[in-house]
């Protein structure tokens, strides 16, 4: 991207300096698992005259997934609204309301048929036609059949839209299923971006890789993009010295609590877990801001019948009585540096051991 590109939108960037904006895009590259040469690619495509529009439907949801779009800082949400893409519907943050409003959804799709990107945040009510939700008198199951075909790509954020997530936990009452199940047999991807809530720069960033390169980023077995969902959050955890070294919490609150050791007897999810949540957190707070760093278990909530999201299941509850066979041993104190390396050596079997474990389960399960 040239000056002179660059300047024609410096305006709608409120002011900001080429060199901080190709910062920021060589960054989110970089997040996407990119070379960190493609960030003039998406400069390109985020300084594009013509927005892209995006229509966000919501269903059977609690408004926790645009909670966390409402956090993100870089860009601000004023940013990403307002200058960097056209949402053109979203029932709590649009303008309009009632007739106008869905007068204003239908226009747009109209318009930018085949064009359009649409988010999906909820499950969806099946039982008795759908009628347990429903938008200006039509139930929410009819409006995505009728507008995810029309749509360049279909994202869904959030477990329940994913999963079906908590409205789909027994006895179900509204027959709730997850998007991908309702579209099934239409031919159309649906790209899974789970969590209670889910880490925002996921979604962003699909909605940006999509602008690029005009295509969806590669995905795992369960449609989740792999630069977001492609690691174990164990993997990552800043516990982890403590699992390696068999160090366990044993109860809320006790000595091993108070020094932030592994929570994983507690019924820490992280094993199993496959999310960003410790790379990336949440509100752009630092590691504290993700239930580990809180003190409180991973409870797997971007897994499809991991922790609370599993029938009859509470996630406060422990799983494991026992830690698994090939945890090592507390290491004994003999200097630092001798700890170090032993904690360091285990820690790498450790987790290729964790990880084959948990990819044999997922593909058990699937």
């Amino acid at each position: 991207m040239d000056d002179r590109s660059f300047e024609e939108v410096r305006g709608r960037l409120n002011g900001v300096s080429r060199r901080d904006f190709m910062k920021y895009c060589s960054a989110m590259a970089a997040f996407m698992g990119l070379p960190v040469s493609m960030g003039t690619r998406i400069a390109e495509a985020v300084t594009s005259p013509k927005r892209p529009v995006v229509i966000w439907l919501s269903a059977q949801e609690c408004t926790g997934c645009t909670e966390t779009l409402l956090r993100t800082s870089h860009p601000s949400l004023d940013s990403l609204i307002l200058n960097l893409i056209s949402l053109d519907y979203h029932e709590t943050l649009a303008a309009g309301a009632g007739h106008q409003a869905e007068e204003y959804r239908a226009k747009s799709i109209k318009e930018n048929e085949g064009k359009f990107i649409l988010v999906v945040d909820g499950s969806i009510p099946t039982k008795d036609g759908g009628v347990y939700c429903k938008i200006a008198g039509r139930t929410a199951l009819d409006i995505l059949k009728e507008t995810a075909p029309k749509a360049a790509a279909v994202l869904c954020i959030g477990s329940c839209a994913s999963w079906g997530g908590i409205p789909s936990a027994n006895p179900n009452p509204t027959g709730a299923k997850p998007v991908h199940e309702i579209l099934a047999g239409t031919g159309i991807t649906v790209v899974n971006h789970p969590g209670c809530p889910p880490v925002h720069y996921n979604l962003l960033s699909t909605i940006l890789h999509f602008l690029t390169f005009k295509k969806l980023p590669a995905l795992d077995e369960k449609n989740r993009p792999v630069f977001g969902y492609g690691r174990l959050i164990h993997e990552n955890c800043p516990r982890r010295p403590h699992f390696d070294a068999g160090r366990f919490v044993k109860e809320f609150g006790d000595e091993g609590h108070r020094l932030g050791y592994c929570l994983y007897m507690m019924g820490c999810k992280g094993p199993e877990t496959f999310n960003n949540c410790p790379t990336v957190c949440y509100n752009d707070l630092g590691p504290e801001a993700w239930p580990v760093g809180t003190g409180f278990p991973c409870f797997g909530c971007s897994e499809d019948g991991v922790g609370f999201f599993a029938p009859l299941h509470s996630f406060a509850k422990p799983t494991y009585v026992t830690p698994p066979i090939f945890f090592t041993k507390a290491q004994e104190e003999e200097g630092e540096g001798a700890s170090t390396l032993a904690a360091g050596v285990a820690g790498a079997a450790i987790g290729a051991g964790v990880a084959a474990v948990a990819m044999g389960a997922k593909k058990k399960q699937d």
